[in-house]
C-alpha cells in the first residue's frame, strides 16, 4: 500500500463510507467528513449513481484519499481506477480485481472471513486486508487468532464497528483502521443536517486516538 494512504490509514485510523445516489449530495457528505478531519474515503458501490458520486468526489477534493468500496470484479476495478478511485476496497477476495490494482499499482485492500481466505490473500502478496463483515466473524477476537499466525498482515475491520465497540478493535496491535458507515448516518444526510456528520467525525478520532 501507499506509504502516504497507510500513515493517514495510521493517524486517524477510521474510515468513513460514503453512499449516495447523487453526486451533490456526496460532495457535501464528503466535504463534512474531511471538515472533521477525515480524509481517507470510501465511495461504496452501493447505488446505480456511485461511479459518478466516485469521480465527482475524487477531482474535487484532489489532497484526499477517496477509494472504491464494495468493488466485485475486474471490470468494476478498472472502471473506479479510471474514475479516480486512489484505492480499492471488496468485500471478498477476487484474484482478477487484485491483478487489475496491482497492474496499476493501486493499493486493494480485500475482504477476507477465515483463515483460508487470509493465507489465500497473503500469498498473493497481500499484507492488509479487510475483515468483513467483521463484527459476525468473530469480532476483535478472530482478529487475535489471526494476527497471531499471519503476524505481518494488518487489518481493516468493517460491518458492526461502531462507536461503542471502536476502541475494542482498534487495541488489537493488528488493526490498521476501521470502516464505519455510523458516521454517515442516512437521517442526517436525508435532513442536509452535514453538521452532525462533521461532529461525527470529529468524536470518532478523538475515540481512536483515546
Amino acid at each position: 500500500m501507499s506509504d502516504k494512504l497507510i500513515k493517514s490509514l495510521e493517524n486517524k485510523r477510521v474510515v468513513p463510507l460514503v453512499q449516495s445516489d447523487d453526486p451533490k449530495t456526496a460532495l457535501k457528505i464528503s466535504e463534512a467528513l474531511l471538515e472533521g478531519g477525515l480524509d481517507v474515503l470510501e465511495v461504496v458501490l452501493r447505488t446505480d449513481a456511485a461511479l459518478d458520486c466516485l469521480e465527482a468526489i475524487a477531482k474535487e477534493f484532489p489532497n484526499a484519499h477517496v477509494g472504491a468500496g464494495t468493488v466485485l470484479s475486474a471490470d468494476q476495478s478498472q472502471e473506479v481506477i479510471r474514475r479516480g478511485a486512489s484505492f480499492i476496497v471488496s468485500p471478498g477476495l477476487d484474484a482478477a480485481s487484485v491483478k487489475v490494482a496491482k497492474d496499476a499499482n493501486i493499493p486493494i485492500l480485500p475482504g477476507i472471513a477465515t483463515a483460508t481466505e487470509l493465507q489465500q490473500a497473503w500469498n498473493m502478496g497481500l499484507r492488509t486486508v479487510k475483515l468483513f463483515p467483521a463484527s459476525l466473524v468473530g469480532g476483535p477476537k478472530i482478529l487475535k487468532a489471526l494476527s497471531s499466525v499471519f503476524r505481518d498482515v494488518r487489518f481493516m475491520p468493517t460491518g458492526g464497528v461502531n462507536p461503542a465497540n471502536l476502541n475494542e478493535y482498534l487495541n488489537v496491535p493488528a488493526v490498521l483502521a476501521c470502516g464505519g458507515s455510523w458516521l454517515t448516518p442516512k437521517d442526517s444526510i436525508e435532513s442536509g443536517d452535514f453538521g452532525a456528520i462533521t461532529q461525527l467525525a470529529k468524536d470518532a478520532i478523538v475515540i481512536a486516538q483515546s
